[in-house]
């Protein structure tokens, strides 16, 4: 599905009566804009914010979505029309943009304890964000169909948007508008994802890249990265993901003193295990049944070393700990489950005898605060008087996904990993940024260090940073005031 053709911001009615525009069936209203000030760095900066949505229209010019987005401009400097400009968006999929507006990169942020704490009920610390990208860039939040108040409208229907390719064709079209619209063509262009956003990122380079009367990027910020999902899909007869789970199980365990000998620091440690996972483990996960009783109890000894797990228990998964299981596995003498997002977060349940945790503490932990937090946001500083839901994270886009692989590519498996290497050949300037939590067990490290150094991608124009926190790792304080100064300086090159 290609839409092309018309643009507008439309949004629900403000507090103030605005002016609808009609387009077929679907109704639409101007933008909500608002004027601002922040401090960034030690500088005041002055901001227009423009929050509504994009109507997208079909070949035969029928409403088919609309895209909301929440875009902010900088209005204190010169020739704007060639300013940094970055579209930033969530993954899931099923996500809204919440996570890195309101965490990471816009003029507001919401604070949750920077140890992993569950910080409980409102009201939440919510304050100007010295830490926010915008005086560098302008930045445009996007909320994909089905997320945020995106929908499909008139003659689209969900499934039209829901898939790899389909999504990142629904937003190749938004941004292309969104550029023509605020004259930005002669700007230098950014996508920004997370977690399912970054393979987004992927499908959007093939979309904005290739082919005549492309895009060009001149980078990416890939937070918390996956894009070849065969490294993390534990699936019968997939082994590679037992390899690249290995370094952040060791992490967890470190960081929780779950080890029976645990080293003073934590990166020799995770170099240590690295190592065993590409020699020792791979090779036992490769030998199956071949391998000798003695070589097997070896890699059984040292997966104990580094996992904390017992081993009975890596004898009794037979090597292949999958990642649930060892979130309610590691603690379970002490009651306790460890969280999927961010290992550090530690989870009460009533039984002590399941598989797996009944839920991930480190997604409810933080939940309830960035969810009071954009609908406050919206209604209170950017004057958005809507009383439909703001999708925060939908199960309805998830299970509705449509993961089938495009042409030419064998069923499986779906790695977006080589569009990265694509653009790096035919765009010299195209850069990538990509940071990694340690504690993240949902988009483990080492998983997107084998993504990156394998699938024609130059190292050289890639910079790989890392952060003592978990998938959101900008809730941790520390890590969130480096992966700030780690972006500045990816801009500044």
């Amino acid at each position: 599905m290609r839409s092309c053709l018309f643009f507008l911001f439309a949004l629900a009615l403000g507090s103030t009566p605005i002016e609808a525009v009609t387009a077929g069936s679907i109704e639409v209203a101007e933008p909500v804009v608002t004027e601002h000030r922040v401090r960034i760095q030690g500088n005041n900066i002055r901001y227009r914010a423009v929050a509504g949505d994009t109507l997208l229209k079909n070949d035969a010019g029928e409403p088919i979505a609309t895209i909301y987005s929440t875009a902010y401009f900088r209005t204190d400097v010169r020739d704007q029309e060639q300013r940094p400009i970055t579209f930033v968006f969530n993954g899931g999929p099923g996500s809204s943009s919440v996570w890195l507006h309101l965490g990471l990169y816009g003029p507001k942020k919401v604070l949750v304890p920077s140890d992993a704490e569950n910080p409980g009920a409102a009201p939440y610390e919510f304050k100007d964000n010295p830490h926010s990208l915008l005086d560098l860039t302008d930045l445009v939040f996007i909320d994909p169909v089905g997320t945020g108040y995106s929908r499909a409208v008139g003659a689209g229907k969900n499934s039209d948007f829901w898939g790899v390719r389909q999504d990142a064709q629904s937003l190749a079209e938004f941004i292309r508008l969104f550029v023509t619209e605020h004259n930005r063509w002669n700007a230098p262009k950014y996508l920004a994802g997370e977690s399912y956003g970054t393979a987004r990122v992927g499908a959007l380079l093939r979309e904005l890249q290739e082919g005549w009367g492309s895009m060009t990027i001149n980078g990416v910020h890939l937070i918390s990265s996956i894009v070849d999902f065969r490294t993390t899909r534990t699936s019968p007869g997939n082994d590679l993901p037992y390899v690249f789970y290995l370094p952040t199980y060791a992490a967890t365990a470190w960081y929780h003193d779950a080890l029976p000998n645990r080293p003073e620091a934590l990166e020799p440690f995770l170099d240590e295990a690295r190592e065993f996972a590409t020699s020792e483990l791979h090779v036992a996960l490769l030998r199956g049944s071949r391998i000798s009783d003695t070589d097997y109890a070896s890699v059984v000894e040292r997966m104990a070393y580094f996992t904390g797990l017992s081993e009975t228990y890596i004898r009794q998964s037979n090597l292949r700990v999958q990642p649930h299981r060892f979130f309610r596995e590691l603690l379970r003498d002490r009651d306790q489950v460890v969280g999927r997002l961010d290992s550090r977060f530690i989870g009460l349940e009533s039984e002590h005898v399941n598989e797996r945790p009944v839920a991930d503490p480190s997604g409810y932990g933080i939940d309830g605060a960035y969810t009071a937090a954009i609908n406050y946001h919206l209604r209170n500083n950017l004057n958005v008087q809507r009383t439909d839901e703001y999708h925060i994270l939908s199960g309805r886009v998830f299970s509705g996904w449509d993961w089938s692989a495009p042409p030419g590519q064998q069923q499986g498996y779906h790695n977006l990993a080589p569009h990265f290497a694509t653009a790096q050949q035919r765009n010299k300037d195209f850069r990538i940024f990509i940071a990694n939590g340690y504690y993240d067990a949902a988009t483990p490290f080492f998983a997107t260090e084998h993504s990156f150094n394998n699938n024609g991608i130059d190292p050289s124009r890639v910079e790989m940073k890392y952060y003592e926190a978990g998938h959101m790792m900008y809730i941790h304080h520390p890590s969130l005031a480096q992966l700030a100064f780690d972006l500045r300086a990816f801009y500044q090159n």
